[in-house]
C-alpha cells in the first residue's frame, strides 16, 4: 500500500516510501542533500523501481500514492500485509545529530492486538482506518553514528539538536479556501453599507432630474418644486434621532435592513403618487425620507462596532463615496431612461434595485462581530482589541450628551456644512439648466463630474487621515485638518461661480467645490465615532437633524431666493454659514473621547 512522508530540518533530505515492503538480503542506500537512508530489505529486486520513485517530485509521489491507496481501497501502512516481520532501517546524518518525526497512518495485520514497534509509538489495529486529512505523526531521534533501530531504544521525545517534522496527508489534500472566504468580514460589512449608500442617493436624486419633465407635464412653478423638493427631509427628520436610539438598542442590521425596504417602496410608488396630486406626492416623498432617515444612525452604530480605530477614516469615507456614486449612478441614468421610457421609468427601475440588496444584507450582515458565527478569531482579535466596550446600550444620557461642547460643535457644523450640500445636491440640475443652458441629457451628465469627485477625494481624504493618525498626530488635530479643508474649499470655489463666463470653468467650480467638500468624511462625519464610540448612533441622529433641517430650509429657502434674487445671492448664504462652520470647528470640536 501507499505511505507518504518528509522529513525536513536544516540539513535534512526527504524520504518517501511508497509500495509494498520487500526482502532481500542486502541493505538499499539512497543519499540526498546530506542524509543516508539505509536498511531496507526486499523479497525481490525492486531497486531501480524504488528509486525511480525515491527522485520523483514530492507532489507526484503523493498523488500517486493518493491514487493507488484509493483505487484498492486499502489503507496506507509501513509494512506489507504479508508479512509480520518488522521493518528496520538505518539513518546515517552526516555528522550531525537531531531528531525528526514521520508521518504514518495505521495500517492492518492479523494480530488483533496493539503493538508497539521499537518504542517509536507506531501502533497498529485490526481494520484499522486512517482519519481522511489528519497526520499521524510518531518522533524518529538520530545521532551521527550508525545505529540499528532494531536494537536500540530509542526515546521518541528527546533530541539533541533541531526538530524537523513529516506531514502525511492522507486521503484527500485540504484545499485552500478561495479568496472571497478569507476577504475580512468586516469590510464585507462596510461594501454592504456602501451598497446601501449608494442606492439610498440613487433613489434620492432620480427626482432631481425627473422634476424637470414633471414640472412641465403638471404646471409646477419654482416654489412647488422647491416644496416637493424638500417633502423629502420632512420624513428625513423624523427618524434621525428615532433611527439612532433604535440601532443603538436592537442592533444596526434590523434598522438599515428595513430602511432600505420602506425607502425602495416608496420610490416605486411615487410615480402613482405624482398622478393623484401634488399632496399624494408630497407625502410620499415624506415617506421615503422616513426610510432614508435611518441609514446613516443605523450605518454608523455598524461601523462603531466593526471597525477599529485605525481603519475608521477609511471605511467611513468609503461607505459615504457609496452616496456620492449613488448620485453619479442617478444623474448619468435618469436621463437615458426618461428619454427612452418616460420619468416613471427612473423610479420603478431604481427601486426594485433594494430587493435585490435586503437579501444579501440578511444573508452576510450582522449588527456586530460577537454575533457573527464564521468570523475568524484573529479578526475578532483585531475588532474587538482595537474598539471600545461594545455592550448594548439601555438607557440614552441626553442630559450628560447635550451638556458636553464638542457635541454641539457636530451639531452646528453639521448644519452649516448640510446648507450648501443639499442645495447642490436639488439644485444643480435646474442651476445648469437655468443658468448654463444645458438640456435635459447635459444637465444629468454634467451633475455626474461633482460627484465622481467627491467619491474619489472622499477616499483620498480618508487614507491621508488615518496616515496621519498613524504617524503620532492627534486625533483631534486630524479631524480639524480635515473638516476645514472640507469647510473653506467649497466655500472658496462657491464664490467664484460669480466670475466665470462659460458653462465649462462653471462646471469645474462646482466638480472643485465638491471635491473639497468630501474630507468633510474624515472630519465631523468620522467625529461621532471618536467622541462617543457607544452612542454613536444617537450622535449622528442628533447632528444629521440639524443637518436636515439646514436641508429642508436651505432647498425651500433657494427655490424663495431665486424667485426674488439670483443665483450669486443662493451662493452667498451657503459660504457664510461655510465659514461659520470652520470657526465653530475649530474653537470647540475634539478628536478625544467625551462619552462613556
Amino acid at each position: 500500500m501507499a505511505m507518504s512522508g518528509l522529513i525536513s530540518n536544516r540539513n535534512f533530505g526527504c524520504f518517501v516510501a511508497s509500495g509494498n515492503v520487500y526482502r532481500s538480503g542486502k541493505d538499499i542506500s539512497v543519499e540526498r542533500g546530506d542524509v543516508s537512508i539505509s536498511g531496507v530489505s526486499v523479497t525481490q529486486d525492486p531497486f531501480s523501481r524504488w528509486q525511480h520513485k525515491m527522485f520523483l517530485p514530492l507532489e507526484e509521489r503523493i498523488s500517486k500514492s493518493m491514487q493507488k491507496s484509493h483505487k484498492k481501497g486499502q489503507h496506507c501502512s509501513l509494512l506489507s500485509r504479508q508479512s509480520s516481520q518488522c521493518l528496520s532501517f538505518k539513518l546515517q546524518a552526516s555528522g550531525r545529530s537531531g531528531c525528526s518525526s514521520l508521518s504514518s497512518a495505521s495500517y492492518s495485520s492479523g494480530n488483533n492486538q496493539q503493538r508497539e514497534v521499537y518504542g517509536l509509538g507506531l501502533s497498529r489495529r485490526k481494520h484499522a482506518q486512517p482519519e481522511v486529512g489528519k497526520p499521524n505523526k510518531f518522533r524518529v531521534c538520530y545521532k551521527s553514528e550508525d545505529y540499528n533501530i532494531s536494537e536500540t531504544k530509542i526515546d521518541p521525545l528527546q533530541s539533541t539538536e533541531g526538530t524537523g517534522e513529516a506531514i502525511l496527508l492522507e486521503g484527500n489534500l485540504q484545499q485552500v479556501s478561495p479568496w472571497w472566504q478569507q476577504f475580512p468580514k468586516r469590510w464585507v460589512i462596510v461594501l454592504l453599507c456602501f451598497s446601501a449608500f449608494l442606492l439610498c442617493n440613487m433613489d434620492r436624486v432620480n427626482m432631481s432630474i425627473a422634476i424637470l419633465p414633471m414640472s412641465q407635464e403638471f404646471n409646477w412653478n419654482s416654489a412647488t418644486v422647491g416644496l416637493i423638493q424638500s417633502s423629502f427631509f420632512w420624513g428625513y427628520l423624523l427618524t434621525q434621532i428615532v433611527g439612532g436610539i433604535w440601532a443603538d438598542k436592537i442592533g444596526g442590521k434590523l434598522v438599515l435592513g428595513f430602511g432600505v425596504v420602506w425607502w425602495s417602496i416608496a420610490t416605486i410608488l411615487t410615480p402613482i403618487a405624482a398622478k393623484l396630486g401634488l399632496p399624494f406626492l408630497l407625502i410620499m416623498r415624506a415617506f421615503m425620507g422616513i426610510g432614508e432617515g435611518v441609514a446613516m444612525p443605523a450605518m454608523n452604530n455598524i461601523l462603531s462596532k466593526w471597525i477599529p480605530v485605525s481603519e475608521r477614516s477609511r471605511s467611513l469615507a468609503l461607505v459615504y463615496s457609496g452616496m456620492y456614486l449613488g448620485s453619479v449612478t442617478g444623474l448619468a441614468f435618469s436621463p437615458v431612461l426618461i428619454q427612452k421610457f418616460g420619468w416613471p421609468s427612473v423610479f420603478y427601475s431604481f427601486g426594485s434595485l433594494g430587493s435585490i440588496w435586503f437579501v444579501l444584507w440578511l444573508s452576510k450582515a450582522y449588527s456586530s462581530p460577537k454575533e457573527d458565527p464564521d468570523l475568524g478569531s484573529e479578526e475578532k482579535k483585531l475588532i474587538l482589541g482595537g474598539n471600545v466596550s461594545k455592550e448594548p446600550v439601555s438607557v440614552i444620557p441626553w442630559k450628560l450628551i447635550l451638556s458636553k461642547a464638542p457635541v454641539w460643535a457636530l451639531i452646528i457644523s453639521h448644519f452649516c456644512h448640510n446648507w450648501g450640500t443639499f442645495i447642490l445636491l436639488t439644485w444643480m440640475p435646474t442651476y445648469y439648466n437655468q443658468v448654463l443652458k444645458f438640456n435635459l441629457t447635459e444637465s444629468g451628465l454634467f451633475c455626474v463630474l461633482p460627484w465622481l469627485t467627491m467619491a474619489i477625494f472622499a477616499n483620498i481624504g480618508g487614507w491621508i487621515a488615518d496616515t496621519l493618525v498613524s504617524k503620532g498626530f492627534s486625533i483631534t488635530s486630524v479631524r480639524k485638518i480635515m473638516q476645514s479643508i472640507g469647510f473653506l474649499g467649497p466655500a472658496f470655489f462657491l464664490t467664484q461661480l460669480s466670475h466665470v463666463r462659460t458653462p465649462a470653468m462653471a462646471v469645474l467650480c462646482m466638480a472643485c467645490s465638491q471635491g473639497s467638500d468630501a474630507f468633510s468624511q474624515s472630519g465631523l462625519y468620522s467625529n461621532h465615532q471618536d467622541i462617543g464610540p457607544r452612542y454613536a448612533g444617537v450622535l449622528l441622529g442628533l447632528s444629521n437633524t440639524a443637518g436636515v433641517l439646514a436641508g429642508v430650509f436651505g432647498t425651500a429657502a433657494t427655490g424663495y431666493i431665486l424667485q426674488r434674487g439670483s443665483w450669486d445671492d443662493v451662493f452667498k448664504v451657503a459660504v457664510v454659514l461655510y465659514i461659520v462652520g470652520t470657526l465653530i470647528w475649530n474653537i470647540f470640536s475634539t478628536g478625544e473621547k467625551v462619552l462613556d
